[in-house]
């Protein structure tokens, strides 16, 4: 591409020709270079719900109200935490410009790192994109495709935050609004200088950031959050979650998410222990800090990274993640197939406790715990799956899962004979979980925990994850059992390896298993079933594959489980299916 030098007076002449707004909206790229985004803002999106139409966000005089913003913990200057990187909700009063509509405008951005992040969204009533630049310090660029959905008919499966209400010049309508947080791959590693937005002003920016590589860290343990239900509730209770870790470090950090909520939830404190037994610990809890704070708010749709902590983690043990909550929680971001017992104290902040004195009751899921990372170490292998990588039908409390079994063979490995690096190994499936349909929505209180779609997830539970440097991919039974053709399920796993290619992961595929005797496993399923194998087996697509099918049949009969290896429903293995899938697992594929 040939790059032209434009001298200050053809520059300044050409803009002399130009109205006046398109002269304000080029402006990044006069005298000064490129400008901070909120020097761009040029459309008002938020309004005070007593004055609705001091601000119209998609041009017929409709806009958000400021007062659901502060509900959902979205106040001005806020900073959020989503999928990894730091955004900043726009320091306006209702009624002030508070993003802008992409024309091409040069934007002032820097940092290193995997991505850029985008809080944006759509007004053209459908998914709105366009093609914008990054240019670094070097004086390279590199092209980049941004597409939103729209804010008012968009997928609640995908957005950061949902508005209950929508303000316009008539007053408020009970309709949900949508704001979502796009990332975009950059180079790796070279720093950015600015960004030009694409041109298409149907797209509202209201925040951008480059999202910074997790260098230093692994992850070690990792869970999806598969829904929005109802808990307790707890008021003023601490729960001590029980979480198996992967690789070990000598330092640690944990993850909270509040995905899918609709208002903030308070952290008054939280600690790591190893543990020893039940809710006790074999040490006195360390605790963690937020930011420098003992806890932290996190607003809806965000999330928070606790400090780095000098703190010895084992490979391949037990650790109580405690945290406690001081106001009420009535319903909660949660994994629910934990396969393991975690602890809710009695009223207080217990998160300090050595023993398990305080810890009461217990529960089977992991409420707001998504990740715990470890300092060093080589990167992470994500697991991206249904109930069968959920561990449904393993031993409770035993780790047992195949993504279990897995890092144990990672970390047996000789230091002389070692196939690949000692990756972490994060588990992302989720019982009951598609490809290519939603059982949860994504938003609102439910008791259906099978999770938004993997397209729908893939870059909160995949894209983001910390130094994710492959991704295998074990899905598509719920898919065919409930109706999903081959074909589409097909088009699901393309999407998939394209998006994971595009970061710059390894994407490996899995075989989908045989389920004969299961009673939506018909003929005609089947058939379906076999379909997508024989193209996962033949596909360009991807890096590997992963041949489960062949691990798990019945050679008298291929379309069921040996018997040997079935938990006795059909449909998921046992232990020792899911021992035999992690040990056919050639590391080297990795």
């Amino acid at each position: 591409m040939r790059r032209r030098v434009w001298g200050t007076a053809v520059v300044l002449g050409l803009l002399a020709a130009l109205a006046p707004v398109a002269s304000a909206r080029a402006a990044g790229t006069a005298a000064g270079g490129p400008l901070p985004l909120e020097r761009h803002f040029d459309n008002s999106a938020v309004s005070d719900d007593a004055r609705p139409g001091e601000a119209d966000f998609d041009g017929s005089g409709a806009s958000l109200s400021a007062q659901d913003l502060a509900a959902a913990g979205w106040t001005p200057g806020r900073s959020l935490t989503v999928q990894g990187a730091r955004l900043t909700w726009p320091r306006r009063t209702a009624g002030e410009p508070d993003n802008v509509r992409a024309d091409g405008q040069s934007v002032r951005v820097r940092g290193r790192g995997d991505a850029l992040a985008f809080l944006v969204a759509g007004t053209s009533g459908t998914t709105t994109a366009g093609t914008g630049a990054v240019r670094y310090a070097d004086g390279t660029r590199s092209a980049y495709r941004l597409t939103a959905s729209d804010w008012r008919t968009g997928p609640l499966a995908t957005k950061a935050v949902a508005l209950p209400h929508i303000n316009t010049p008539g007053g408020r309508l009970a309709e949900k609004a949508r704001l979502y947080v796009v990332t975009v791959p950059i180079v790796r590693g070279r720093e950015v200088s600015s960004v030009s937005l694409p041109r298409n002003p149907a797209l509202h920016v209201f925040s951008l950031a480059v999202r910074p590589m997790a260098s230093g860290w692994t992850g070690s343990w990792a869970a999806s959050s598969s829904g929005y239900t109802a808990v307790g509730p707890w008021t003023d209770r601490t729960l001590r979650l029980v979480v198996h870790t992967s690789a070990g470090g000598p330092r640690v950090r944990i993850r909270l998410d509040n995905t899918f909520a609709a208002a903030p939830v308070r952290i008054g404190s939280a600690t790591v222990a190893v543990q020893a037994e039940g809710a006790a610990a074999r040490s006195a809890p360390v605790p963690l800090s937020f930011r420098g704070a003992a806890g932290t708010e996190i607003p809806a749709g965000a999330q928070a990274f606790s400090d780095p902590l000098g703190f010895e983690v084992p490979a391949n043990a037990n650790l109580l993640v405690s945290f406690h909550l001081p106001g009420t929680v009535t319903a909660a971001p949660v994994h629910r197939m934990a396969m393991q017992t975690s602890y809710v104290s009695e009223p207080g902040d217990h998160a300090g406790d050595g023993s398990a004195a305080a810890y009461t009751s217990t529960i089977t899921t992991w409420p707001l715990l998504t990740g715990v990372d470890v300092g060093g170490g080589p990167g992470s292998v994500v697991l991206l799956g249904d109930s069968i990588t959920d561990g449904d039908k393993s031993t409770p409390d035993a780790n047992r899962r195949w993504p279990d079994v897995l890092a144990r063979r990672l970390l047996r490995q000789g230091p002389r004979h070692n196939a690949v690096p000692a990756y972490g190994v994060l588990n992302h499936g989720i019982s009951a979980n598609r490809v290519v349909t939603d059982r949860y929505p994504g938003d609102g209180v439910s008791t259906d925990t099978g999770g938004v779609s993997a397209l729908h997830r893939l870059d909160r539970d995949v894209l983001a994850q910390t130094s994710a440097r492959t991704v295998v991919v074990f899905q598509g039974v719920n898919d065919v059992r409930w109706g999903t053709t081959a074909d589409q399920v097909i088009a699901g796993l393309r999407e998939i390896a394209a998006r994971g290619h595009a970061r710059g992961l390894r994407v490996l595929a899995a075989t989908i298993a045989p389920c004969e005797g299961e009673a939506r496993c018909t003929a005609a399923v089947d058939t379906e079933r076999s379909a997508v194998n024989a193209w996962i087996r033949g596909a360009d697509e991807f890096d590997g594959v992963l041949d489960f099918d062949a691990v798990l049949r019945d050679p008298e009969r291929p379309s069921r489980m040996l018997p040997a290896y079935d938990s006795g429903d059909h449909l998921h293995p046992g232990d020792a299916g899911l021992a035999a899938l992690a040990d056919s697992v050639d590391l080297k594929l990795l």
